[in-house]
């Protein structure tokens, strides 16, 4: 019998160019999915005409759909940390307004974190990131907990290195930047556009704002006394709270020292400044979902809104560098503290409570994407 001997090469390659063929059609599949499922364009970024126009968005990172998309992917990637179980929606989870529930987080090494997880709820307007102040953006606050040994633990190039051995990731870069080409810088500018459409605007205190909603005696009572200085000689009874928490998106970018130790343990931005004035001083956070997202404070020490509000109110700590804001602040005349009433106390509080989103914590926009139809779709796609 005679056997071609082209018919005896193909046999012995047919194996090959069969995993050649399944690898382009699994390519092409996630191109395609990708390319159906992903809406692309220019982000629009929604907020009130209260919340201002002082918005900071790099002009080197517009804010795009696919971007965002992309973004929201690599908050909730476990890749990108050392051990492939956390991912940046570990100490930020929606329900609890992107915080995690922890006076500390814990790292891939089990060791815990030095401050607690702040909440990412209106970052569209800062200009200053972390308690202490040290990154001047969302891109490079980014780097930080990813690459930190006590957080995710992972350096970006080897996280480049895990996002380009995936099937979806290139593409997606692609689309996002031009070109498949996945780097450190990319992957924080997408987590950045991400983070800038965390905006939070629908609580019962915006509707209120909006005459669409209106609060309980209690919830007023609470309010004027959060928007008021106390001036006891005319009979005029206030928490001064809006120093500090004023204005819609209830933060300023301010550092202060809030009285917590007479001799802090951590000095805040004067790690940074060398100067004695600043020594505790830390960033205002919003109060927006604060009822979401206890314990409180840079290093999660009050569990409760009580404690907190009884912290300003009757236990704030002497120190030269303490605030101004609340120096000599008293309901009574020439008083040492504030001396807030029982009832007072509670009434802020429920002005405090007025302050949560609902909305903003089950928007689907800002859910895991492996929970979504598309991503699920990426995931199965030919293999």
């Amino acid at each position: 019998m005679k056997i071609n001997r082209y018919n005896i090469v193909f046999t012995r390659h047919k194996g090959f160019v069969i995993l050649v063929l399944l690898a382009l059609i699994t390519c092409l599949s996630g191109w395609s999915y990708i390319n159906d499922g992903i809406e692309t364009g220019p982000y629009e970024l929604v907020y009130p005409a209260n919340f201002g126009n002082r918005i900071n968005v790099p002009a080197d990172n517009p804010t795009t759909k696919q971007g965002v998309y992309l973004g929201r992917l690599l908050f909730y990637e476990k890749k990108l940390s050392a051990n492939n179980t956390l991912s940046c929606a570990s100490c930020h989870q929606q329900d609890k307004a992107f915080t995690d529930g922890k006076a500390l987080s814990e790292g891939v090494d089990h060791v815990l974190t030095t401050r607690n997880s702040m909440s990412l709820a209106n970052l569209l307007w800062a200009r200053k990131f972390f308690w202490d102040g040290r990154a001047g953006s969302l891109e490079d606050q980014a780097v930080t907990p990813m690459t930190n040994p006590h957080e995710m633990g992972q350096s970006l190039e080897i996280s480049v290195r895990k996002l380009s051995n995936t099937v979806i990731y290139p593409a997606l870069f692609k689309l996002v930047y031009g070109d498949g080409t996945i780097t450190g810088d990319r992957i924080c500018k997408a987590i950045s556009q991400f983070e800038r459409t965390l905006i939070s605007c629908n609580s019962k205190y915006d509707q209120y704002l909006k005459n669409a909603y209106q609060p309980t005696k209690q919830e007023l009572n609470g309010m004027n006394l959060f928007m008021t200085g106390p001036n006891p000689g005319k009979d005029i009874r206030g928490a001064n709270c809006a120093h500090c928490h004023g204005g819609p998106k209830t933060y300023n970018e301010l550092f202060h020292n809030n009285g917590l130790d007479s001799v802090p343990k951590d000095a805040g931005i004067e790690a940074l400044t060398g100067l004695a004035a600043d020594r505790g001083r830390f960033k205002v956070p919003t109060l927006r979902n604060i009822a979401l997202t206890a314990p409180y404070m840079h290093d999660g020490r009050f569990k409760t809104l009580g404690e907190v509000v009884d912290h300003y109110s009757d236990h704030l700590k002497e120190s030269e560098a303490l605030s101004t804001f609340l120096r000599g602040e008293s309901n009574d005349i020439g008083g040492k503290t504030l001396h807030l009433r029982p009832e007072e106390k509670k009434d802020i509080i429920a002005f405090l409570n007025m302050l949560t989103d609902s909305t903003f914590v089950n928007d689907p926009r800002f859910s895991d994407p492996n929970k979504t139809t598309v991503q699920k779709k990426l995931k199965t796609s030919p293999k």
